[in-house]
């Protein structure tokens, strides 16, 4: 039975009689772990393109490049409600399908800072040397490059928090666990809108603005701390 705030609980109840605010904390769990985790394949998958393709360049760089332009171009929402669907939704089908629809950014800026970090002098130093490709991205481009790497993906992990929730909202969440996209979706079926049930919609879509403003808000912060010339427009 649907009731409003009161002491016993504090955000109401759902139509099933459920505490909302309990909800509202499981909710924070789920939607937290998939934008870490999504975000985390999207890094290490992103990284690794974009340090191949521009440190070794030829068709290498080439083939990488078409395949990040591809993901740029396509939309992303329609791709990741497509391969949800196909896949049984779970919450790791979740993080896959956001991780593997949102690197494409970061294999292109990873990119463009290689394709200026391989002819420094310190890199030519160490061909000369005769130091091997692995030992020189290892050792003197990957960790010119992490900062930037870094500070795509906070952003990132805001892109796949909303991502979550949007592919949730739809009905390709997973059944069995509940997020904040689930709460919205379940909100929305029960006719809790028409109903003006706000506190079974209102606190799960404020709680998903607040985290995806939060988040992308602590990217820029450090991507104007790294970026020099990012500091200078703001002074």
């Amino acid at each position: 039975m649907r009731a409003p705030p009161s002491a016993d609980h504090w955000l109401g109840t759902t139509e099933q009689g459920s505490d909302v605010f309990s909800q509202l904390l499981v909710g924070a769990r789920v939607s937290i772990v998939v934008g870490f985790a999504a975000a985390l394949i999207s890094a290490v998958l992103g990284s690794a393109v974009g340090l191949a393709g521009g440190y070794y360049g030829g068709w290498t760089d080439r083939i990488l490049d078409a395949l990040e332009n591809w993901f740029l171009v396509i939309p992303t929402l329609p791709l990741m409600i497509v391969l949800a669907r196909l896949l049984n939704p779970s919450l790791g089908v979740l993080i896959v399908v956001i991780g593997l629809t949102s690197w494409a950014g970061t294999g292109r800026i990873v990119r463009a800072q290689v394709l200026t970090l391989r002819e420094r002098a310190f890199v030519e130093r160490a061909r000369a040397l005769g130091a091997r490709d692995r030992y020189i991205i290892k050792t003197h481009i990957l960790p010119n490059t992490l900062p930037l790497i870094f500070a795509n993906t906070v952003l990132i992990i805001a892109v796949a928090i909303l991502s979550e929730s949007a592919l949730a909202f739809l009905g390709l969440g997973d059944p069995t666990q509940i997020s904040w996209g689930t709460m919205l979706e379940n909100a929305f079926e029960s006719g809790a809108p028409s109903a003006e049930a706000w506190w079974y919609v209102i606190p799960p879509g404020l709680c998903i603005t607040m985290l995806v403003l939060s988040v992308a808000l602590l990217g820029y912060l450090f991507e104007e701390f790294i970026n020099p010339r990012l500091r200078e427009q703001h002074e």
